[in-house]
């Protein structure tokens, strides 16, 4: 890892993900795990929450003299973050950062992203204009 960024990790739809594996975010780690989940209609609750878990602890390893970990931002369909709401929202490092995105049958709804919800807390709306 020494020299190099940090990756992307993306949880979505085919469309989604094969988009960002296209851009070439697509890696695996020494255990040969992907940094990506292709979540389809059979793909239960427990796996998405499973696949959100690892790149949280790759990026943020829990003891305090462990080296950084490689992953920097999750990439998440806000419909699978709203499966897996209370992970999302558990989740209160700053890095790795978890981004809610749109999916190609699923809008942005800003209401729902829990990210914005905390910033928007942080800052008055004075602040953002």
């Amino acid at each position: 890892m020494s020299g190099r960024g940090k990756l992307i990790a993306v949880l979505g739809d085919e469309d989604t993900v094969t988009g960002f594996l296209l851009g070439g975010v697509g890696e695996l780690d020494k255990h040969r795990r992907p940094n990506f989940l292709v979540v389809e209609k059979e793909t239960s609750l427990a796996e998405i929450e499973e696949a959100f878990r690892p790149p949280v602890v790759r990026a943020s390893p829990h003891p305090p003299c462990a080296p950084p970990g490689d992953i920097g931002i999750i990439l998440i369909s806000q419909c699978l973050a709203e499966l897996i709401r209370h992970a999302v929202e558990a989740h209160a490092r700053a890095l790795p950062a978890v981004l809610e995105i749109p999916s190609k049958v699923h809008p942005y709804d800003p209401g729902k992203d829990s990210v914005l919800r905390r910033a928007r807390g942080v800052f008055s709306p004075d602040d953002l204009r």
